[in-house]
């Protein structure tokens, strides 16, 4: 499974992307087990505030976009991750 995330918006207005791929991981059902605790169908998207951030997050079939202030908890944890391991 394939996990990305796009981070826009900011001052600059630059889209910045990172791609982590889990199926050959030897932690992968950590990551599994935070994707399938990430509330994928109560996320309503806020709207973004003026020079703040705005994420993408794809996982699979399922994809959220999430307005910064609203990434915290699993949401944060999971970018954090992917940022992590794509270096």
């Amino acid at each position: 499974m394939k996990i990305t995330v796009v981070r826009s918006g900011g001052i600059a207005g630059i889209s910045t992307s990172w791609e982590v791929t889990i199926d050959d991981r030897d932690d992968r059902d950590s990551w599994i087990g935070l994707i399938e605790q990430l509330p994928w169908g109560t996320a309503a998207r806020t709207r973004a505030e003026p020079d703040r951030y705005s994420y993408r997050i794809r996982c699979a079939r399922r994809q959220v976009t999430l307005a910064e202030q609203q990434l915290t908890g699993p949401w944060r944890e999971l970018v954090e991750r992917v940022q992590d391991a794509a270096g």
